[in-house]
């Protein structure tokens, strides 16, 4: 009964347009002062220590880093690079920007950050070189989901954030180990799609880079790329935990754009800084409420609940996968990603965890949906930044992004049901 006035009375705030945040935090407030004896003091208390946690500080630091090397000359750089090695294929710049994306996601952690960066540069020069405006936009809008894919990643700190509180919860680092096979395999299915439509409609192609070309390109984006040594090196040789090498990016992405590559003045920092605080205080807000939202769940015991009736029903493993990927992708028709982690997590994993399922894997196949979800209306991030890039209409790049989205839809199959994707690297580094 408690469940269903809970998660009824969330429903009816968020179909009357209000904030996500928002809606959480009067759900939890309405439910607590008319059904329980809860202390006001309690709900103010856990409004603090909900954001106490030493891995939320990882959040703001990879925004921050994400927005320096968005401004900071550093995307440029790795489409060049990517260009250099890969344009002379079908569909080159396409497949450029598939590199690009992939090079960039690892570094920034944000897709659309990854699709502003990434999008801005490639997809007037894939127009000027003759390609249709919507085979470009739909090479970036779902290449750029991979930001949330490839380590570092924001979406993996929040699913280790939400269910953190579980004794058998994953880690920052597992998390981002489990992330790098199925994100270089998603890479390459992107590209592999991009590459066929290419070839089977006579794309354009660029002149084949030299050797000296492709050396140059690279030396120019090495500083870049070093970035990505910094964090999954640091990460894995424990030189210092996921939410240092966030502090560690941001510092390093500050010094590569504004003395190493002077794309960025001094005098832009301070504008980056507070771009990077509103997006920040916005998730934290976010968290803050769910947080607020997981306690109620957990002290109605509605998760348990939720668990001995999943497994009354007799749901092995494949059903339950499969419903969940259903119940997730059905989320994101109206949910923006940090809500859907923050709000499913508590309820699916345990049920995952009385099942069997490894938390690692469980929170890759969280991750994938929430790609799928960038990546479709009406609420897909992905395709509001794609549309603010192409000036195309959200129908018009929903249509775009279809051959693409049906091969994010078959990699989500294979992750979901091929736990050796996500689980391989984190165990052969000796992390679980």
């Amino acid at each position: 009964m408690s469940a269903a006035i809970i998660f009824g009375l969330l429903l009816v705030l968020m179909l009357t347009g209000m904030p996500i945040s928002i809606s959480l935090g009067l759900t939890v407030l309405t439910f607590l002062f008319t059904m329980t004896d809860v202390p006001i003091s309690a709900v103010a208390l856990k409004l603090f220590t909900g954001i106490e946690k030493f891995e939320i500080m990882a959040i703001p630091f990879f925004i921050l880093a994400g927005n320096f090397l968005t401004h900071g000359g550093v995307a440029r750089r790795m489409i060049n690079f990517a260009t250099a090695m890969v344009g002379h294929w079908h569909g080159g710049l396409g497949l450029a920007g598939v590199m690009g994306c992939a090079l960039f996601a690892a570094v920034s952690g944000s897709s659309p950050a990854t699709v502003v960066a990434i999008g801005s540069v490639i997809l007037p020069a894939m127009v000027r070189q003759g390609f249709p405006r919507q085979f470009g936009a739909g090479v970036i809008t779902t290449a750029g989901a991979l930001g949330i894919l490839i380590p570092p990643s924001i979406c993996m700190v929040m699913y280790a954030v939400a269910t953190a509180g579980n004794p058998k919860s994953a880690s920052i680092g597992q998390l981002f180990m489990a992330g790098v096979i199925p994100g270089l395999i998603l890479a390459f299915l992107l590209g592999l799609t991009t590459w066929h439509r290419a070839r089977k409609n006579n794309y354009p192609r660029l002149p084949k880079a030299s050797l000296g070309q492709r050396l140059s390109s690279f030396r120019e984006a090495v500083w870049g790329l070093l970035l990505i040594v910094v964090v999954i090196g640091g990460i894995y040789s424990g030189a210092f935990t996921p939410t240092e090498a966030a502090a560690m990016s941001a510092v390093y992405a500050f010094v590569i754009a504004v003395f190493v590559y002077k794309d960025m003045p001094l005098a832009g920092v301070p504008k980056v800084l507070l771009s990077s605080a509103s997006m920040s205080a916005m998730l934290l807000y976010i968290i803050t409420n769910a947080v607020l939202f997981s306690f109620v769940l957990t002290s109605e015991n509605i998760p348990q609940a939720i668990a001995d009736w999943i497994t009354g029903q007799g749901l092995g493993v494949v059903a339950f996968l499969l419903v969940t990927n259903l119940l997730l992708l059905m989320a994101g028709n109206f949910m923006e990603p940090s809500s859907i982690v923050l709000i499913m997590a508590p309820i699916l994993v345990p049920v995952a965890l009385r099942l069997g399922i490894d938390p690692v894997h469980f929170g890759i196949i969280m991750v994938v949906n929430m790609e799928v979800g960038m990546c479709h209306p009406p609420v897909g991030l992905n395709l509001y930044v794609a549309s603010g890039i192409t000036k195309m209409g959200i129908t018009e790049l929903t249509v775009a992004v279809w051959p693409w989205l049906l091969t994010m839809l078959a990699f989500l199959v294979a992750v979901t049901y091929l736990p050796i994707l996500s689980l391989w690297l984190p165990r052969s580094l000796g992390m679980m």
